[in-house]
């Protein structure tokens, strides 16, 4: 195994540990619960300030109507929808904590969970119930969100990227579906029939979006490495864990056109987890796809190292 492999082994089983303390933390009393109230009240009220208004959905509506030649529209109005749902319901809770600590509103179960979250920084079990897949925690969450929405209002108020953050979705699935539906419905070509061809590129940014297909950024390597002058994976380097994937170039063709050099079949994931439940829609909650990264070494090989990409880290 690669000497990072220890590396990692060590930090899951830290993690671990302090996961497990974290669970054995009493409720507290005394003295100290003045200060706990004090940091739920003001992690709340950070929070709170932060997040931004609803996304105004009529207007959603009216800039990108349902059009049968472009089917971003359609994914771009879901995902406003998602983001709503999530942060209408993240004020709503951080409202009523602040009232339960204030003495307003009886402290729940539910509250008092929520309020253990904010102390401990993590992510309260409410939250997750509406979010997307995430083992980050409370403060990088946070972060996180609102670079997802920043991303969506920019989409919104201008114009669609030329490059897609990819791991700004929800739901990816959607959005690669969609891609290969402008595809199908261009060339009156079955959607069943149509795949996708991966280009890693050279560059990290274009100003103007390809003529067929999308380009995406967002992944990162995990047990490997993506070497631009080679233009090939390559082992990665002592010490670090993870590396962020190139550009790429997910051009819609049809299956039997579609021709990959020597590559490792690498399977992307939203989180670290590397797993997840099959949703009703016959997605999995945590498996995205499988890319052809180039690569000149047998594919046995990365599989043995455990290679594979995510679209976000847990820190």
């Amino acid at each position: 195994f690669h000497e990072n492999a220890n590396i990692t082994k060590d930090t899951k089983e830290t993690n671990a540990m302090f996961a497990t303390c974290l669970l054995c933390e009493g409720g507290g009393g005394g003295a100290s619960s003045g200060d706990k109230d004090a940091t739920i009240a003001a992690t709340a009220g950070d929070i709170k300030e932060k997040l931004p208004a609803a996304y105004d959905m009529e207007q959603a509506a009216i800039s990108y109507p349902v059009l049968w030649e472009q089917s971003m529209n359609t994914v771009l109005c879901q995902e406003l929808a998602r983001f709503n749902n999530l942060t209408n319901a993240m004020k709503k809770s951080l409202v009523e904590v602040e009232k339960a600590v204030r003495g307003i509103v009886v402290m729940s179960g539910p509250l008092e969970a929520l309020g253990d979250s904010l102390v401990y920084g993590a992510i309260p079990a409410m939250w997750k119930a509406k979010s997307y897949p995430s083992f980050k925690p409370l403060a990088g969450y946070v972060t996180d969100l609102l670079e997802r929405l920043n991303f969506l209002n920019e989409w919104l108020c201008e114009k669609p990227p030329s490059t897609y953050w990819i791991s700004a979705f929800f739901f990816q699935h959607a959005f690669m579906t969609a891609s290969k539906q402008n595809y199908s419905r261009a060339e009156t070509i079955p959607i069943d029939a149509i795949g996708l061809q991966f280009e890693m590129l050279p560059s990290s940014s274009y100003a103007k979006p390809p003529a067929l297909g999308v380009y995406v950024y967002g992944f990162f390597f995990e047990g490997a490495r993506w070497d631009k002058k080679q233009k090939k994976i390559l082992e990665s380097e002592p010490k670090v864990l993870f590396t962020t994937a190139p550009l790429m170039w997910f051009q819609p063709k049809r299956t039997v056109q579609i021709r990959h050099p020597p590559s490792y079949l690498c399977p992307v994931y939203k989180t670290g987890d590397r797993r997840g439940i099959l949703a009703t829609t016959g997605h999995s909650t945590n498996f995205i796809l499988d890319i052809y990264v180039p690569s000149d070494v047998p594919e046995a090989h990365w599989v043995q190292r455990g290679v594979a990409m995510l679209s976000q880290l847990d820190d």
